[in-house]
């Protein structure tokens, strides 16, 4: 048994039934390179012999009452996850296309977690058809878990532990925990409480220091300074959030990244956040939108170190980036995307990632959940700036061709929570080859997630023509 950390129980205490914390990803499958029939009752089987790989999957919520400190993890014998209910599934309507399979996917990314079993769930989606590069007869697998279980970098090992051909992360050694009594639940919470007033000052006082330092190391290399959090503009998508999602991918080749990354001496994350910039630039252009000042994204950071491979839960720290929307020539917008960056990552370095990250344990776990749904009930973000205008994380995937049961998987796609102030989240993923842009939207603030995939294209197209390649 495990306490959830509190960037883990943070994503508990942002949940209302209007913002659901669910990290998803959706597959598309070439049934016709498997060794035998693709149906639902052999992808559980196939489950089933890996949930050994797969921490978040055997994981259950124990809860305090009230609330009064943070839950904790209990492990399930994997003998007794009930993989009818956890993996399901559904024929997608006529004709089968991007637009049914983003409009299923973009239902199951606000469908709520049942906290009495482990926080995941998969649908096994037959009838999909006219997908470009796919087979007329392709299958579709979306899979969903819970943000408190497991950031993108964690989610990028669970696909390596469910498929074939990258290697997978060692089995966690077998555990059988019994159900914690609330006696003892309360006792474990006791001594967590106790330590705090301890802790506290030593976190609080380094994450001080750090800044200190981290302000003073600039100034000595001349470095701009980066986005304060709230210097953000408001934006048509820092707004309270509705009930309801649009989601829509975009593929690029990852070598057109790279040609461009390299015709600028930038990186390959740069790049990333120029396409990004473009689009956004765009977009909001085409609305009279438009900000003077330069939209700011919030950009994850991982802290996973090496041995805390498999192990499920968030390890990120976050920085900020001025995405440069201001200007509206694309090459000097790289460049200085790709100099802002820089800034950005040297101010995060000096204060230390792992200290940002640990300064969420000291937030209150009950009065954070009812600070929340408090924030929610009353709009509070539509009366101040936003504290950035978006998050764009991007996750290296696996660079090599994976399978399920020798069904191969042609595209991969993601998707990440909304919350209120953070109507549009862009969840960046590369896999042998091809980078992903799953745009999820708050479906009032933009309805047609396609129309803006189709401007991260063209802005990739936007950006090869000014670099000359």
């Amino acid at each position: 048994m495990r306490q959830l950390s509190g960037i883990d129980a943070g994503f508990l205490s942002l949940e209302t039934p209007d913002t659901p914390m669910t990290i998803a990803g959706l597959s598309v499958l070439d049934p016709a390179t498997s060794d035998g029939p693709l149906t639902v009752d052999r992808l559980r089987r196939v489950v089933a012999r890996r949930l050994d790989r797969i921490v978040a999957f055997r994981r259950r919520l124990a809860s305090l009452p009230l609330d009064l400190a943070r839950p904790y993890w209990v492990e399930v014998p994997a003998a007794e996850i009930d993989l009818e209910l956890h993996i399901e599934h559904t024929t997608l309507p006529e004709p089968g296309g991007w637009r049914e399979l983003s409009e299923l996917m973009a239902w199951e990314i606000h469908r709520p977690f049942d906290r009495g079993r482990p926080l995941w769930q998969m649908v096994f989606v037959r009838g999909v058809r006219r997908l470009p590069g796919a087979p007329d007869e392709a299958v579709a697998l979306i899979g969903r878990v819970h943000h408190a279980a497991i950031d993108g970098v964690a989610g990028a090992e669970v696909l390596g532990a469910l498929f074939d051909g990258a290697g997978a992360p060692p089995a966690a050694p077998p555990r059988v925990e019994e159900e914690p009594a609330v006696p003892e639940l309360l006792a474990r919470a006791g001594r967590d409480l106790a330590s705090l007033p301890f802790d506290a000052p030593r976190r609080a006082g380094r994450t001080l220091l750090s800044l200190a330092g981290g302000a003073l190391g600039r100034r000595l290399r001349g470095a701009p300074r980066p986005p304060r959090p709230f210097s953000a503009p408001p934006t048509p998508f820092n707004t309270s959030v509705g009930p309801r999602r649009s989601w829509a991918p975009a593929f690029v080749a990852l070598d057109r990244i790279r040609a461009v990354k390299s015709a600028e001496d930038a990186t390959v994350n740069d790049v990333v956040l120029a396409v990004c910039a473009g689009a956004l630039r765009s977009w909001l252009t085409e609305r009279s939108a438009l900000p003077r000042r330069p939209l700011v994204a919030m950009v994850p950071v991982s802290v996973r170190s090496g041995d805390e491979s498999g192990q499920a839960g968030n390890r990120v720290s976050a920085m900020l980036v001025s995405l440069a929307t201001d200007e509206p020539d694309p090459l000097l917008r790289l460049r200085k995307i790709r100099d802002a960056a820089r800034a950005s990552k040297v101010t995060h370095q000096a204060v230390g990632a792992r200290t940002l990250a640990e300064s969420a344990e000291l937030l209150p776990f009950a009065l954070s959940g009812a600070a929340a749904r408090l924030y929610s009930r009353l709009h509070l973000a539509e009366r101040h700036r936003p504290l950035f205008n978006l998050v764009i994380t991007n996750v290296p995937g696996p660079p090599v061709p994976l399978s399920i049961a020798g069904a191969r998987l042609l595209r991969h796609a993601g998707s990440a929570p909304l919350f209120d102030g953070l109507g549009l989240i862009l969840p960046v993923f590369s896999y042998a080859g091809t980078v992903s842009f799953g745009v999820t939207a708050d479906r009032e603030v933009m309805p047609d997630a396609a129309g803006f995939a189709a401007r991260l294209e063209a802005a990739v197209e936007e950006l090869e023509r000014a670099v000359g390649v």
